[in-house]
């Protein structure tokens, strides 16, 4: 599968934090998904986080997963900001999207929301979700360049509530 050039991994990206400010003028986490077509140009979806079990990236790979086949979506590829979540990660496993590109870790959003008892971050990487499958889910990321400005809103958000 073509790998997506760095500057598309970062336009979409971006996109994906405007994604999550989108989240936030609704009253949501900013949390924010885009999938992308396998031409690496064409945005197929966008998501914002709805609530703590219907978060950016699931709601994006179920919907994902009931209108696009299998086959098409293991060429796709989404884009988050923040790394998904275990729950999030395992929704990507089984729609089957081939690829997910992220700015900053999981690890680093704990270091931005604390023991915040609205996301309770757990400590469990992508990279550990897919790993345990039997398919084969790239994984890109962190992206340093988008990580500032990532933990800038993360920070600005977790910090005011």
């Amino acid at each position: 599968m073509p790998q997506p050039s760095h500057e598309q991994m970062l336009s979409f990206l971006k996109l994906s934090n405007e994604v999550a400010k989108r989240a936030m003028s609704l009253g949501h986490h900013p949390f924010g998904a885009v999938l992308v077509a396998p031409d690496h140009e064409t945005v197929l979806l966008t998501r914002c986080n709805i609530d703590t079990v219907n978060h950016a990236e699931s709601t994006l790979a179920r919907i994902a997963a009931s209108n696009f086949t299998p086959d098409y979506l293991a060429e796709c590829t989404l884009y988050t900001a923040v790394e998904p979540c275990c729950m999030c990660s395992g929704t990507i496993y089984w729609a089957n999207i081939g690829r997910v590109v992220y700015a900053m870790t999981e690890e680093k959003l704990l270091q931005c929301t604390g023991n915040h008892n609205e996301n309770p971050t757990m400590s469990v990487s992508a990279k550990y979700i897919f790993s345990h499958g039997q398919k084969n889910i790239e994984l890109l990321g962190p992206i340093t360049e988008l990580e500032q400005e990532t933990v800038q809103l993360q920070k600005d958000f977790w910090s005011s509530r």
